[in-house]
Protein backbone atom coordinates (compact mmCIF):
# COMPACT_ATOMS: atom_id res chain seq x y z
CA UNK A 1 0.00 0.00 0.00
CA UNK A 2 1.12 3.67 -0.97
CA UNK A 3 1.99 5.57 2.19
CA UNK A 4 0.65 9.35 1.77
CA UNK A 5 1.36 9.90 5.69
CA UNK A 6 5.36 10.00 4.69
CA UNK A 7 5.40 12.55 2.25
CA UNK A 8 3.27 14.95 4.00
CA UNK A 9 5.47 14.31 7.40
CA UNK A 10 8.02 16.11 5.47
CA UNK A 11 6.27 18.45 3.71
CA UNK A 12 5.39 19.65 7.50
CA UNK A 13 9.35 18.78 9.21
CA UNK A 14 11.58 20.73 6.59
CA UNK A 15 9.73 24.17 6.72
CA UNK A 16 9.83 23.84 10.46
CA UNK A 17 13.50 22.71 10.66
CA UNK A 18 14.00 25.70 8.09
CA UNK A 19 12.23 27.97 10.36
CA UNK A 20 14.27 26.48 13.46
CA UNK A 21 17.28 27.33 12.07
CA UNK A 22 16.11 30.92 10.74
CA UNK A 23 15.38 31.74 14.48
CA UNK A 24 18.29 30.42 16.34
CA UNK A 25 20.23 32.74 13.69
CA UNK A 26 18.02 35.45 14.51
CA UNK A 27 18.84 34.99 18.13
CA UNK A 28 22.49 34.82 17.88
CA UNK A 29 22.42 38.29 15.24
CA UNK A 30 20.82 39.42 18.81
CA UNK A 31 23.08 38.28 21.00
CA UNK A 32 26.16 40.05 18.82
CA UNK A 33 24.21 42.85 18.33
CA UNK A 34 24.32 43.70 22.22
CA UNK A 35 27.78 42.22 23.07
CA UNK A 36 29.38 44.68 20.29
CA UNK A 37 27.17 47.18 20.75
CA UNK A 38 26.50 47.78 24.78
CA UNK A 39 29.79 45.38 26.14
CA UNK A 40 31.06 46.30 29.45
CA UNK A 41 33.67 43.65 29.40
CA UNK A 42 36.70 45.97 27.83
CA UNK A 43 35.89 48.46 30.74
CA UNK A 44 35.30 45.59 33.60
CA UNK A 45 38.57 44.44 32.45
CA UNK A 46 40.76 47.97 32.19
CA UNK A 47 39.55 48.31 35.75
CA UNK A 48 40.35 44.72 36.53
CA UNK A 49 44.05 45.27 35.28
CA UNK A 50 44.90 48.68 36.02
CA UNK A 51 43.05 49.12 39.65
CA UNK A 52 43.99 45.58 40.69
CA UNK A 53 47.02 44.50 38.58
CA UNK A 54 48.75 41.06 39.14
CA UNK A 55 46.72 38.78 41.58
CA UNK A 56 48.45 35.72 42.23
CA UNK A 57 46.37 33.25 45.08
CA UNK A 58 47.12 34.29 48.72
CA UNK A 59 48.34 38.33 47.78
CA UNK A 60 46.25 41.68 48.79
CA UNK A 61 45.53 42.08 45.06
CA UNK A 62 44.07 38.54 45.45
CA UNK A 63 41.34 39.73 48.03
CA UNK A 64 40.48 43.23 45.95
CA UNK A 65 40.30 41.08 42.99
CA UNK A 66 37.52 39.08 44.59
CA UNK A 67 35.71 42.26 45.78
CA UNK A 68 35.95 43.54 41.70
CA UNK A 69 34.39 39.87 40.74
CA UNK A 70 31.40 40.41 43.46
CA UNK A 71 30.84 44.11 42.05
CA UNK A 72 30.85 43.33 38.37
CA UNK A 73 28.59 40.45 38.78
CA UNK A 74 26.06 42.23 40.66
CA UNK A 75 26.30 44.92 38.21
CA UNK A 76 25.65 42.49 35.26
CA UNK A 77 22.15 41.62 37.29
CA UNK A 78 23.27 38.13 38.14
CA UNK A 79 20.33 36.60 40.40
CA UNK A 80 22.66 35.37 42.97
CA UNK A 81 26.29 36.07 44.16
CA UNK A 82 28.22 34.81 46.21
CA UNK A 83 31.81 33.14 47.37
CA UNK A 84 32.66 29.36 47.28
CA UNK A 85 35.69 29.37 50.00
CA UNK A 86 39.03 27.18 49.62
CA UNK A 87 42.20 27.25 51.04
CA UNK A 88 45.01 28.27 48.39
CA UNK A 89 48.75 28.36 48.63
CA UNK A 90 50.58 31.68 49.12
CA UNK A 91 54.17 31.78 47.15
CA UNK A 92 55.81 35.17 47.42
CA UNK A 93 58.78 36.25 44.65
CA UNK A 94 60.61 38.54 47.74
CA UNK A 95 63.20 40.64 46.48
CA UNK A 96 64.45 40.61 42.50
CA UNK A 97 65.89 37.44 41.07
CA UNK A 98 69.73 37.67 40.14
CA UNK A 99 71.32 35.48 37.61
CA UNK A 100 75.17 36.79 36.08
CA UNK A 101 77.62 34.87 33.88
CA UNK A 102 80.72 34.68 35.79
CA UNK A 103 83.62 34.22 32.80
CA UNK A 104 87.42 33.80 32.79
CA UNK A 105 87.10 36.37 30.30
CA UNK A 106 86.42 39.14 32.61
CA UNK A 107 84.36 40.93 30.26
CA UNK A 108 80.94 42.69 31.86
CA UNK A 109 77.97 40.71 31.10
CA UNK A 110 74.31 42.32 32.13
CA UNK A 111 72.68 40.20 34.07
CA UNK A 112 70.61 37.80 32.69
CA UNK A 113 66.80 38.49 32.41
CA UNK A 114 65.21 36.16 34.38
CA UNK A 115 62.32 35.30 36.47
CA UNK A 116 61.54 32.64 39.51
CA UNK A 117 59.37 29.77 38.55
CA UNK A 118 56.13 29.76 40.68
CA UNK A 119 56.22 27.45 43.81
CA UNK A 120 59.73 27.27 43.86
CA UNK A 121 62.47 27.35 46.37
CA UNK A 122 64.93 30.37 47.04
CA UNK A 123 68.74 30.22 47.36
CA UNK A 124 70.50 30.92 50.19
CA UNK A 125 70.63 34.75 51.05
CA UNK A 126 74.17 34.65 49.68
CA UNK A 127 73.32 33.29 46.54
CA UNK A 128 74.69 30.07 44.69
CA UNK A 129 77.73 30.05 42.57
CA UNK A 130 78.29 27.03 40.13
CA UNK A 131 79.20 25.72 37.10
CA UNK A 132 76.20 25.32 34.08
CA UNK A 133 75.94 22.65 32.38
CA UNK A 134 73.55 22.99 29.54
CA UNK A 135 70.91 20.08 28.29
CA UNK A 136 68.62 20.05 25.31
CA UNK A 137 65.98 17.33 26.53
CA UNK A 138 65.48 14.76 29.76
CA UNK A 139 67.46 12.28 27.49
CA UNK A 140 69.94 14.63 27.40
CA UNK A 141 69.92 15.12 30.83
CA UNK A 142 69.80 11.27 31.79
CA UNK A 143 72.99 11.25 28.90
CA UNK A 144 74.91 13.48 31.19
CA UNK A 145 73.78 12.54 34.91
CA UNK A 146 76.90 11.91 36.03
CA UNK A 147 78.22 15.80 34.92
CA UNK A 148 74.84 17.29 37.26
CA UNK A 149 76.61 17.17 40.75
CA UNK A 150 77.12 20.29 42.00
CA UNK A 151 76.19 22.72 39.11
CA UNK A 152 73.80 24.70 37.97
CA UNK A 153 71.52 22.76 35.09
CA UNK A 154 70.52 25.00 32.03
CA UNK A 155 67.29 23.33 30.10
CA UNK A 156 67.46 24.56 26.84
CA UNK A 157 64.74 22.95 25.25
CA UNK A 158 62.97 25.27 22.46
CA UNK A 159 59.05 25.90 21.31
CA UNK A 160 58.65 24.09 18.52
CA UNK A 161 57.73 26.59 15.86
CA UNK A 162 56.89 23.84 13.31
CA UNK A 163 53.54 23.37 15.07
CA UNK A 164 50.54 25.62 13.98
CA UNK A 165 49.15 24.94 16.92
CA UNK A 166 50.59 27.21 19.97
CA UNK A 167 49.20 24.98 22.16
CA UNK A 168 50.76 21.90 21.09
CA UNK A 169 54.54 23.49 21.48
CA UNK A 170 53.39 24.71 25.25
CA UNK A 171 52.34 21.04 25.97
CA UNK A 172 55.67 20.08 24.64
CA UNK A 173 57.66 21.95 26.26
CA UNK A 174 56.06 22.98 29.59
CA UNK A 175 57.47 19.33 31.15
CA UNK A 176 61.11 21.19 31.60
CA UNK A 177 59.23 24.24 33.57
CA UNK A 178 57.02 21.50 35.69
CA UNK A 179 59.53 18.84 36.41
CA UNK A 180 63.10 20.13 35.32
CA UNK A 181 63.96 21.30 39.20
CA UNK A 182 63.54 17.83 40.39
CA UNK A 183 64.67 15.71 37.42
CA UNK A 184 68.24 17.58 37.93
CA UNK A 185 67.89 17.41 42.18
CA UNK A 186 67.91 13.76 41.27
CA UNK A 187 71.74 14.15 40.26
CA UNK A 188 72.89 16.65 42.76
CA UNK A 189 71.84 19.76 40.65
CA UNK A 190 72.30 23.25 42.85
CA UNK A 191 69.31 24.96 40.83
CA UNK A 192 68.38 24.94 37.10
CA UNK A 193 67.78 27.38 34.62
CA UNK A 194 65.18 27.13 32.18
CA UNK A 195 64.26 28.62 28.39
CA UNK A 196 61.44 30.42 28.83
CA UNK A 197 57.92 28.97 27.57
CA UNK A 198 57.74 31.00 23.93
CA UNK A 199 58.66 31.47 20.90
CA UNK A 200 57.88 35.00 21.02
CA UNK A 201 60.79 37.20 19.78
CA UNK A 202 61.92 39.30 22.97
CA UNK A 203 63.67 38.93 25.89
CA UNK A 204 61.20 38.63 28.48
CA UNK A 205 61.15 35.58 30.53
CA UNK A 206 57.98 33.70 31.33
CA UNK A 207 57.12 32.47 34.82
CA UNK A 208 54.72 29.78 35.62
CA UNK A 209 53.95 26.99 38.13
CA UNK A 210 56.44 24.43 39.09
CA UNK A 211 56.01 21.41 41.12
CA UNK A 212 58.52 19.52 43.25
CA UNK A 213 59.26 15.78 43.84
CA UNK A 214 58.94 15.01 47.05
CA UNK A 215 61.48 12.19 47.22
CA UNK A 216 64.54 14.88 45.90
CA UNK A 217 65.87 17.95 47.37
CA UNK A 218 64.31 21.21 46.67
CA UNK A 219 66.29 23.66 44.41
CA UNK A 220 65.88 26.78 43.10
CA UNK A 221 64.18 27.15 39.60
CA UNK A 222 64.30 30.43 37.23
CA UNK A 223 62.92 31.06 33.93
CA UNK A 224 65.21 32.97 31.14
CA UNK A 225 64.25 35.13 28.07
CA UNK A 226 64.94 33.62 25.01
CA UNK A 227 67.30 35.72 23.90
CA UNK A 228 69.40 35.42 27.28
CA UNK A 229 69.16 31.92 26.49
CA UNK A 230 70.68 32.10 23.40
CA UNK A 231 73.53 34.53 24.51
CA UNK A 232 74.18 32.08 27.42
CA UNK A 233 74.44 29.18 24.88
CA UNK A 234 76.53 30.21 22.79
CA UNK A 235 79.46 31.54 25.85
CA UNK A 236 78.98 27.95 26.82
CA UNK A 237 80.31 26.53 23.26
CA UNK A 238 83.47 28.74 23.46
CA UNK A 239 83.83 28.48 27.46
CA UNK A 240 82.98 25.21 29.28
CA UNK A 241 84.09 26.42 32.58
CA UNK A 242 81.44 29.27 32.68
CA UNK A 243 79.94 29.50 35.87
CA UNK A 244 76.43 31.55 37.19
CA UNK A 245 75.60 33.50 40.15
CA UNK A 246 72.12 33.35 41.19
CA UNK A 247 70.18 34.08 43.81
CA UNK A 248 66.55 34.31 44.59
CA UNK A 249 64.47 35.05 47.58
CA UNK A 250 61.10 33.47 46.76
CA UNK A 251 59.30 31.35 49.61
CA UNK A 252 55.90 29.76 50.42
CA UNK A 253 54.20 30.71 53.02
CA UNK A 254 51.36 28.72 54.74
CA UNK A 255 47.90 28.27 52.87
CA UNK A 256 45.29 31.13 53.28
CA UNK A 257 41.72 31.41 52.26
CA UNK A 258 40.33 32.16 48.85
CA UNK A 259 37.22 32.39 47.15
CA UNK A 260 35.70 31.56 43.56
CA UNK A 261 33.29 34.16 43.04
CA UNK A 262 29.94 33.17 41.68
CA UNK A 263 26.98 34.76 39.54
CA UNK A 264 23.79 32.64 38.80
CA UNK A 265 20.35 33.09 36.56
CA UNK A 266 18.19 30.75 37.74
CA UNK A 267 16.95 28.04 35.51
CA UNK A 268 13.13 29.17 34.46
CA UNK A 269 11.96 25.29 33.68
CA UNK A 270 15.18 23.12 34.80
CA UNK A 271 16.87 25.12 37.55
CA UNK A 272 18.68 22.69 39.07
CA UNK A 273 20.22 21.46 35.66
CA UNK A 274 23.98 23.12 35.72
CA UNK A 275 25.78 25.10 33.08
CA UNK A 276 28.97 26.57 34.33
CA UNK A 277 31.01 29.46 32.70
CA UNK A 278 34.19 30.82 33.75
CA UNK A 279 37.68 31.95 33.49
CA UNK A 280 39.88 32.03 36.36
CA UNK A 281 40.30 35.11 38.48
CA UNK A 282 44.28 35.22 39.81
CA UNK A 283 47.11 35.82 37.55
CA UNK A 284 50.88 36.07 38.27
CA UNK A 285 52.69 38.82 39.84
CA UNK A 286 54.60 40.01 37.27
CA UNK A 287 52.04 41.25 34.77
CA UNK A 288 48.61 42.45 35.11
CA UNK A 289 47.06 39.31 33.88
CA UNK A 290 45.02 40.57 31.13
CA UNK A 291 45.06 37.50 28.46
CA UNK A 292 45.33 35.49 31.40
CA UNK A 293 42.78 35.31 31.99
CA UNK A 294 40.84 38.41 32.63
CA UNK A 295 39.69 38.47 29.22
CA UNK A 296 38.29 34.72 30.11
CA UNK A 297 36.44 36.40 33.26
CA UNK A 298 35.43 39.74 31.88
CA UNK A 299 34.10 37.13 28.74
CA UNK A 300 31.94 34.99 31.39
CA UNK A 301 30.33 38.12 32.84
CA UNK A 302 28.87 39.57 30.09
CA UNK A 303 27.48 36.60 28.67
CA UNK A 304 25.81 36.78 31.82
CA UNK A 305 24.98 40.53 30.99
CA UNK A 306 24.04 40.06 27.75
CA UNK A 307 21.51 37.46 28.89
CA UNK A 308 19.96 39.84 31.11
CA UNK A 309 20.16 42.63 29.13
CA UNK A 310 18.31 40.84 26.32
CA UNK A 311 15.75 39.04 28.71
CA UNK A 312 16.66 35.72 27.72
CA UNK A 313 15.17 33.49 30.07
CA UNK A 314 17.19 30.51 30.39
CA UNK A 315 15.93 27.12 31.12
CA UNK A 316 18.97 25.91 32.91
CA UNK A 317 20.61 27.90 35.87
CA UNK A 318 23.66 29.83 34.32
CA UNK A 319 26.45 29.64 36.64
CA UNK A 320 29.24 32.18 35.99
CA UNK A 321 32.69 31.00 37.84
CA UNK A 322 35.86 33.19 38.43
CA UNK A 323 37.72 30.32 39.84
CA UNK A 324 40.50 30.84 42.00
CA UNK A 325 44.46 29.84 42.33
CA UNK A 326 44.31 28.34 39.00
CA UNK A 327 47.78 29.25 38.18
CA UNK A 328 49.74 27.56 40.88
CA UNK A 329 47.30 25.03 42.67
CA UNK A 330 43.89 25.03 40.55
CA UNK A 331 42.26 25.26 44.27
CA UNK A 332 39.55 26.63 42.76
CA UNK A 333 38.62 24.69 40.41
CA UNK A 334 39.15 21.68 42.77
CA UNK A 335 36.72 22.80 45.19
CA UNK A 336 34.16 24.20 42.77
CA UNK A 337 34.27 20.24 41.32
CA UNK A 338 34.34 19.01 45.37
CA UNK A 339 30.97 20.54 46.23
CA UNK A 340 29.29 19.95 43.07
CA UNK A 341 30.05 16.31 43.44
CA UNK A 342 29.18 16.05 47.12
CA UNK A 343 25.79 17.86 46.47
CA UNK A 344 25.10 15.72 43.90
CA UNK A 345 24.56 18.65 41.36
CA UNK A 346 23.58 18.02 38.36
CA UNK A 347 26.06 19.48 35.70
CA UNK A 348 25.10 19.69 31.85
CA UNK A 349 27.85 21.74 30.26
CA UNK A 350 30.72 23.94 31.59
CA UNK A 351 33.11 25.71 29.18
CA UNK A 352 35.79 28.17 30.09
CA UNK A 353 37.68 30.81 28.20
CA UNK A 354 41.68 30.90 29.37
CA UNK A 355 43.51 30.93 26.04
CA UNK A 356 43.62 34.69 25.65
CA UNK A 357 40.87 37.07 24.55
CA UNK A 358 42.34 37.13 20.93
CA UNK A 359 40.10 36.27 17.89
CA UNK A 360 37.69 33.44 18.26
CA UNK A 361 38.29 30.65 16.00
CA UNK A 362 36.12 28.06 17.81
CA UNK A 363 36.06 25.47 20.58
CA UNK A 364 37.84 22.55 21.79
CA UNK A 365 35.23 19.99 23.36
CA UNK A 366 35.55 17.30 25.69
CA UNK A 367 32.60 15.19 25.37
CA UNK A 368 31.19 11.88 24.13
CA UNK A 369 30.65 11.51 20.08
CA UNK A 370 26.85 11.97 19.90
CA UNK A 371 27.45 15.37 22.19
CA UNK A 372 30.41 16.53 19.87
CA UNK A 373 27.97 16.04 16.73
CA UNK A 374 24.93 17.45 18.71
CA UNK A 375 27.16 21.01 18.97
CA UNK A 376 29.10 20.62 15.30
CA UNK A 377 25.51 20.62 13.72
CA UNK A 378 25.26 24.19 15.04
CA UNK A 379 28.90 25.27 13.59
CA UNK A 380 26.38 27.19 10.32
CA UNK A 381 25.06 29.60 12.90
CA UNK A 382 28.37 30.74 13.80
CA UNK A 383 30.13 31.00 10.28
CA UNK A 384 28.87 34.44 10.17
CA UNK A 385 30.83 35.25 12.73
CA UNK A 386 34.40 33.23 11.40
CA UNK A 387 33.71 31.29 13.96
CA UNK A 388 34.39 27.46 13.00
CA UNK A 389 36.65 25.18 14.69
CA UNK A 390 34.49 22.81 16.86
CA UNK A 391 36.95 19.60 15.97
CA UNK A 392 39.60 20.19 18.70
CA UNK A 393 39.75 17.82 21.66
CA UNK A 394 40.09 19.62 25.04
CA UNK A 395 38.58 21.73 28.02
CA UNK A 396 39.70 24.18 30.81
CA UNK A 397 42.24 23.64 33.29
CA UNK A 398 39.44 24.51 36.16
CA UNK A 399 36.20 23.05 34.37
CA UNK A 400 38.45 19.79 34.08
CA UNK A 401 38.42 19.27 37.25
CA UNK A 402 34.59 18.76 36.72
CA UNK A 403 34.40 16.70 34.20
CA UNK A 404 36.99 15.04 35.95
CA UNK A 405 35.16 14.34 39.40
CA UNK A 406 31.19 13.64 37.82
CA UNK A 407 32.02 13.27 34.29
CA UNK A 408 30.52 16.93 32.75
CA UNK A 409 30.43 17.19 29.47
CA UNK A 410 33.19 20.51 28.99
CA UNK A 411 34.73 22.93 26.20
CA UNK A 412 36.77 25.51 26.19
CA UNK A 413 36.57 28.94 23.55
CA UNK A 414 39.27 28.58 21.29
CA UNK A 415 40.82 31.75 19.67
CA UNK A 416 43.63 32.45 17.21
CA UNK A 417 46.83 31.40 19.21
CA UNK A 418 49.50 33.01 17.16
CA UNK A 419 50.44 36.09 19.45
CA UNK A 420 49.40 33.99 22.60
CA UNK A 421 52.73 32.54 24.02
CA UNK A 422 54.33 36.03 23.05
CA UNK A 423 52.81 37.27 26.34
CA UNK A 424 51.67 34.43 28.52
CA UNK A 425 53.02 34.71 32.04
CA UNK A 426 55.21 37.60 31.10
CA UNK A 427 55.47 41.18 31.98
CA UNK A 428 53.55 41.95 28.66
CA UNK A 429 50.39 40.54 29.47
CA UNK A 430 48.84 43.97 30.39
CA UNK A 431 45.61 45.90 29.44
CA UNK A 432 47.19 47.26 25.83
CA UNK A 433 47.91 44.34 24.60
CA UNK A 434 43.71 43.33 24.30
CA UNK A 435 41.88 44.25 21.23
CA UNK A 436 38.31 45.50 22.38
CA UNK A 437 36.84 43.93 19.28
CA UNK A 438 38.52 40.56 20.02
CA UNK A 439 37.17 40.41 23.10
CA UNK A 440 33.57 41.12 22.65
CA UNK A 441 33.37 38.57 19.68
CA UNK A 442 34.93 35.60 21.88
CA UNK A 443 32.01 36.99 24.27
CA UNK A 444 29.44 36.75 22.03
CA UNK A 445 30.86 33.16 20.73
CA UNK A 446 30.70 31.68 24.35
CA UNK A 447 27.48 33.45 24.63
CA UNK A 448 25.66 32.09 21.68
CA UNK A 449 26.82 28.54 22.43
CA UNK A 450 25.38 28.60 26.15
CA UNK A 451 21.97 30.22 24.47
CA UNK A 452 22.10 26.77 22.12
CA UNK A 453 22.70 24.02 24.73
CA UNK A 454 20.57 25.71 26.89
CA UNK A 455 17.90 25.85 24.47
CA UNK A 456 18.71 22.05 23.19
CA UNK A 457 20.12 20.37 25.43
CA UNK A 458 23.23 17.93 25.24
Amino acid sequence: MRNYLLPALLAITVPVCAQQKENDSLALRSLANEVLTHSKAYANLKELTQQVGGRLAGSPQMVKAEKWGEKVLKDANADTVYLQACQVPHWVRGAKEEVRIISRRRDFIPPLNVLALGNSVGSAPAGITAPVIEVASFEDLEAKKDEIKGKIVFYNYHFKPELIHTFESYGDAVKYRGQGASRAAKYGALAVVVRSMTHGANNLPHTGAMKYDEAFPKIPAVAIGLEDADLLSNRLKGESDLKLYLRTSCKMLPDTTGHNVIGEIRGTEQPDQIITVGGHLDSWDVNEGAHDDGTGCVQSVELLRAFKALGIKPKHTIRVVLFANEENGTRGGKKYAEVAKAKGEHHIFALESDAGGFTPRGFSLMMPDEKRAKIASWAPLFLPYDVYDFTAVGGGVDVGELYEAIGTPMGELMPDSQRYFDLHHAANDTFEAVNKRELELGAFSMAGLIYLIDKYGL
